[in-house]
Protein backbone atom coordinates (compact mmCIF):
# COMPACT_ATOMS: atom_id res chain seq x y z
CA UNK A 1 0.00 0.00 0.00
CA UNK A 2 1.68 3.46 -1.04
CA UNK A 3 1.73 6.56 0.94
CA UNK A 4 -1.28 8.13 -1.34
CA UNK A 5 -3.71 5.29 -0.75
CA UNK A 6 -3.04 4.99 3.29
CA UNK A 7 -3.56 8.94 4.01
CA UNK A 8 -7.06 8.10 1.31
CA UNK A 9 -7.95 5.70 4.20
CA UNK A 10 -7.48 6.94 6.73
CA UNK A 11 -8.98 10.52 5.74
CA UNK A 12 -12.57 7.97 5.53
CA UNK A 13 -12.43 6.59 9.21
CA UNK A 14 -15.07 7.60 11.37
CA UNK A 15 -14.47 10.55 13.73
CA UNK A 16 -14.96 9.25 17.00
CA UNK A 17 -17.43 11.43 18.97
CA UNK A 18 -17.34 12.37 22.63
CA UNK A 19 -20.71 11.95 24.96
CA UNK A 20 -23.93 13.71 23.77
CA UNK A 21 -23.99 17.29 25.43
CA UNK A 22 -27.19 18.00 27.82
CA UNK A 23 -28.32 21.81 28.72
CA UNK A 24 -31.12 21.00 31.16
CA UNK A 25 -31.31 18.69 33.66
CA UNK A 26 -33.53 15.84 33.00
CA UNK A 27 -37.09 15.10 34.45
CA UNK A 28 -35.91 12.61 37.16
CA UNK A 29 -33.27 15.31 38.36
CA UNK A 30 -36.62 17.52 38.56
CA UNK A 31 -38.63 15.20 40.11
CA UNK A 32 -36.28 14.19 42.47
CA UNK A 33 -35.97 18.02 43.66
CA UNK A 34 -40.09 18.29 44.09
CA UNK A 35 -40.15 15.73 46.06
CA UNK A 36 -36.99 16.86 48.39
CA UNK A 37 -38.86 19.61 48.71
CA UNK A 38 -41.82 18.42 49.80
CA UNK A 39 -39.82 15.99 52.29
CA UNK A 40 -38.58 19.28 53.76
CA UNK A 41 -42.08 20.50 54.32
CA UNK A 42 -43.29 17.34 55.85
CA UNK A 43 -40.95 16.88 58.09
CA UNK A 44 -41.25 20.76 59.25
CA UNK A 45 -45.04 19.98 60.03
CA UNK A 46 -44.45 16.53 61.54
CA UNK A 47 -41.52 17.62 63.42
CA UNK A 48 -42.43 21.24 64.61
CA UNK A 49 -45.58 21.83 63.91
CA UNK A 50 -47.34 21.22 67.36
CA UNK A 51 -47.85 24.72 68.70
CA UNK A 52 -49.49 27.99 68.15
CA UNK A 53 -47.14 30.29 66.38
CA UNK A 54 -45.12 27.64 65.08
CA UNK A 55 -47.68 26.72 63.02
CA UNK A 56 -48.39 30.18 61.56
CA UNK A 57 -44.27 30.22 60.25
CA UNK A 58 -44.51 26.78 58.97
CA UNK A 59 -47.88 27.54 57.27
CA UNK A 60 -45.51 30.78 55.54
CA UNK A 61 -42.89 28.45 54.72
CA UNK A 62 -45.80 25.83 53.31
CA UNK A 63 -46.62 28.91 51.13
CA UNK A 64 -43.33 29.91 49.84
CA UNK A 65 -42.70 26.06 48.64
CA UNK A 66 -45.75 25.78 47.12
CA UNK A 67 -44.94 29.13 44.61
CA UNK A 68 -41.32 28.12 44.38
CA UNK A 69 -42.80 24.17 42.80
CA UNK A 70 -45.64 25.88 41.18
CA UNK A 71 -44.32 28.72 39.35
CA UNK A 72 -41.57 26.35 37.06
CA UNK A 73 -44.07 24.09 37.05
CA UNK A 74 -46.73 26.39 35.19
CA UNK A 75 -44.09 28.10 33.29
CA UNK A 76 -43.18 24.82 31.94
CA UNK A 77 -46.62 23.87 30.86
CA UNK A 78 -47.32 27.02 28.88
CA UNK A 79 -43.76 26.77 26.79
CA UNK A 80 -45.08 23.42 26.28
CA UNK A 81 -48.59 23.86 25.39
CA UNK A 82 -47.43 26.66 22.72
CA UNK A 83 -43.79 25.16 21.65
CA UNK A 84 -45.44 23.09 18.71
CA UNK A 85 -42.39 20.92 17.45
CA UNK A 86 -39.80 21.77 20.08
CA UNK A 87 -42.32 20.22 22.75
CA UNK A 88 -42.26 16.83 20.98
CA UNK A 89 -38.04 16.33 21.13
CA UNK A 90 -37.61 12.78 23.29
CA UNK A 91 -36.09 12.91 26.10
CA UNK A 92 -33.15 10.68 26.81
CA UNK A 93 -32.78 7.90 29.25
CA UNK A 94 -31.97 8.56 32.37
CA UNK A 95 -28.44 6.16 31.93
CA UNK A 96 -27.93 8.63 28.84
CA UNK A 97 -28.30 12.00 30.44
CA UNK A 98 -26.38 10.77 33.48
CA UNK A 99 -23.37 9.29 31.07
CA UNK A 100 -23.25 12.41 28.83
CA UNK A 101 -22.33 15.98 29.56
CA UNK A 102 -24.18 18.99 31.17
CA UNK A 103 -23.22 21.77 29.86
CA UNK A 104 -23.09 25.24 32.25
CA UNK A 105 -21.92 28.54 32.08
CA UNK A 106 -18.56 27.36 33.72
CA UNK A 107 -18.13 24.84 31.62
CA UNK A 108 -19.22 20.86 30.96
CA UNK A 109 -19.40 18.60 33.62
CA UNK A 110 -20.37 14.72 33.80
CA UNK A 111 -24.06 14.30 33.76
CA UNK A 112 -24.08 12.57 37.08
CA UNK A 113 -21.59 15.04 38.79
CA UNK A 114 -24.78 17.54 37.84
CA UNK A 115 -27.05 16.01 39.30
CA UNK A 116 -25.50 15.77 42.31
CA UNK A 117 -24.81 18.89 42.56
CA UNK A 118 -28.74 20.06 41.72
CA UNK A 119 -29.88 17.66 43.99
CA UNK A 120 -27.14 18.40 46.99
CA UNK A 121 -28.39 21.36 48.49
CA UNK A 122 -32.04 21.17 48.70
CA UNK A 123 -31.67 17.05 50.10
CA UNK A 124 -28.94 18.00 52.99
CA UNK A 125 -31.87 20.53 54.04
CA UNK A 126 -34.44 18.21 53.86
CA UNK A 127 -32.91 15.44 55.68
CA UNK A 128 -30.99 17.90 58.27
CA UNK A 129 -34.51 19.03 59.11
CA UNK A 130 -35.51 15.56 59.82
CA UNK A 131 -32.65 15.22 61.58
CA UNK A 132 -32.86 18.21 63.48
CA UNK A 133 -36.49 17.15 64.18
CA UNK A 134 -36.01 13.71 65.12
CA UNK A 135 -33.06 14.88 67.64
CA UNK A 136 -35.73 16.96 69.04
CA UNK A 137 -38.52 14.69 69.50
CA UNK A 138 -36.21 12.28 71.05
CA UNK A 139 -34.53 14.71 73.95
Amino acid sequence: MTDLERRDSEVNLPVPQGPPVYDGLHPVIWRAIIALALWLVVSVWVFFGASGYTDVNAAVVTGLFIVAIAIPTLLWLTWRRHAGDAADTAVPSFHDWRAGDFDTWTGRHRGARAAVEALLPIAAVAFGMTAFGLVYHLA
